[in-house]
C-alpha cells in the first residue's frame, strides 16, 4: 500500500480487529461485528526509516499507544467490508499529512509605519486627556 512517495507499507504489517459496532446496522447491529479497528506498529515497522518514525510519533501520539501501535477505527457504514476500506483510507491520510513537512515560520518584525502610526494614535489620545484637566489655581 503507497502512502507517499517515498513509503510503501505492505499489507502484512496491518491487522485488524473487529467488534459490535454502535452506529447504523439495524436488526444486525447486535448479531454483526461491523466495527473496524486497524492496527499499525509504529515501532518496529521495517517500512519506516528512522525519521518518519520520529514524525509520526509527534504527530499521532494521541493515537498511539505505550506499545507504538497506531488504531484507527471506523463504524461509520454497515458493512465490515466498507468500514475496513473507510479504516484503510484514514490510516492513509493520517500517515501522509504527519510526515508532510510544513514550512517554518519566519517571525517578522512590526513594519514601521504600523508602529509609527500607534505611538501617533498614543500621543493623540495623550494630548486629549491632558486638555479635559483643569487647572486650578491658588488664589481663587
Amino acid at each position: 500500500m503507497r502512502i507517499t512517495d517515498d513509503l510503501e507499507v505492505p499489507d502484512g504489517e496491518l491487522s485488524y480487529t473487529f467488534s459490535h459496532s454502535s452506529k447504523p446496522g439495524g436488526q444486525n447491529v447486535n448479531k454483526v461485528s461491523t466495527r473496524v479497528t486497524l492496527n499499525f506498529d509504529v515501532e518496529d515497522s521495517p517500512s519506516l526509516s528512522d525519521d518518519q518514525r520520529e514524525r509520526i510519533r509527534s504527530e499521532l501520539r494521541t493515537r498511539i499507544n505505550k506499545e507504538g501501535i497506531l488504531r484507527v477505527s471506523s463504524q461509520k457504514h454497515r458493512t465490515q467490508k466498507a468500514n475496513r476500506e473507510a479504516a484503510t483510507e484514514r490510516f492513509i491520510e493520517l500517515v501522509q499529512d504527519a510526515l508532510r513537512v510544513r514550512p517554518v515560520r519566519k517571525k517578522r518584525g512590526i513594519p514601521r509605519e504600523i508602529r509609527e502610526r500607534r505611538l501617533k494614535d498614543k500621543k493623540h489620545r495623550s494630548r486629549l486627556k491632558k486638555e479635559r484637566t483643569r487647572l486650578i489655581d491658588e488664589d481663587e
